[in-house]
């Protein structure tokens, strides 16, 4: 079969209130997410409700079971990242059309045509389907919860640390077959960076132009890494101190508050300047302290080995911190 490209949902900058839904909808969603936005999605025929719990093929599939004989002809996603991916899965499953509401830019999740799932202590990715619909409702974005209303700019602050490492692994030939470093991605990529840190003060504060430009950080980073086939310039040491660091903190811990600590963890260690990505972070009000300081430790003694025992491509996580 020949390669496809994925192109991004086809999206509406328009209130959540106008959808006036008429086909039997699968609503996947979370309690917070649904009691925050039902009142204003009166038009959606919701005939069954599903709210994953965690991001496994066990629970998803459980959770798919029990509408299998449902009449419903499209997906609706409201809510966040594990939300996203697994209306994602039950969408491709099912073979219906699938509709992203997010009620925050937390991730980067409801553009991306693959799920994460957590199998045997990490995350790995599969794939599903990109939805064929984003309803992006910047005035109930702007109401969000400031902790994770922009919590997204991780997702594109993190071409910072994978950048670097996928420059560092070509360096070294260390880079997976067909993930050879492309210099002019490279430099789109450093682009679609200096706009995420542009415009993170007024996302932070709400600001729906800061938040579509956001939105717009988040697509072109998602499509970039669709044009080449992987995700190497935005995904590097920083996840995978994310998902090591999971290991001890338990599931359930927020992408950001994982992702973010890693950002500035591995950007020193890599010898850049973190001052400005700190200050982004902060500006979105990314909790940057809430890992254990002991889980720090852990993580950061332990992922050398972590990164080889799951071949994650090479970056600067794999080497041990004394050797550096």
């Amino acid at each position: 079969m020949a390669p496809i490209l994925p192109n991004l949902p086809v999206a509406s900058l328009s209130p959540c209130s106008e959808i006036d839904e008429k086909r039997p909808v699968i609503l996947v969603t979370s309690a917070p997410a649904w009691n925050a936005v039902q009142d204003s999605l009166t038009g959606l025929p919701v005939g069954t409700r599903l709210e994953p719990c965690e991001a496994t093929l066990a629970t998803w599939d459980g959770l798919l079971a029990t509408v299998k004989d449902s009449s419903a002809q499209v997906v609706y996603s409201v809510g966040g990242g594990l939300t996203a991916d697994a209306a994602k899965y039950f969408a491709s499953r099912l073979d219906l059309p699938l509709v992203m509401l997010p009620t925050a830019l937390s991730v980067d999740a409801f553009l991306t045509c693959s799920s994460g799932i957590r199998q045997d202590g990490c995350v790995h990715y599969i794939p599903t389907k990109a939805a064929e619909s984003l309803v992006l409702d910047l005035e109930m974005l702007s109401k969000a919860p400031a902790w994770i209303r922009s919590a997204g700019i991780t997702d594109v602050l993190s071409i910072a640390t994978g950048c670097w490492d996928w420059k560092f692994a070509q360096e070294r030939g260390q880079n997976p077959s067909g993930m050879d470093l492309i210099p002019w991605v490279y430099e789109a990529a450093q682009a679609i960076l200096h706009g995420s840190m542009d415009c993170a003060e007024a996302a932070g504060r709400g600001d729906q132009p800061g938040l579509k430009c956001l939105y717009d950080c988040l697509a072109m980073e998602v499509q970039l890494c669709n044009q080449i086939g992987h995700a190497r310039p935005e995904e590097g040491s920083e996840h995978y101190f994310a998902y090591c660091a999971e290991q001890y903190t338990g599931p359930g811990w927020p992408h950001g508050e994982l992702v973010g600590p890693g950002i500035l963890r591995m950007a020193e260690r890599q010898g850049q300047d973190i001052q400005l990505y700190e200050a982004a972070l902060k500006a979105c009000n990314i909790h940057l302290d809430r890992i254990p300081p002991e889980v720090v430790r852990q993580t950061i003694s332990r992922l050398p080995d972590y990164c080889q025992r799951h071949t994650l491509p090479f970056g600067i996580a794999h080497i041990p911190e004394e050797k550096i």
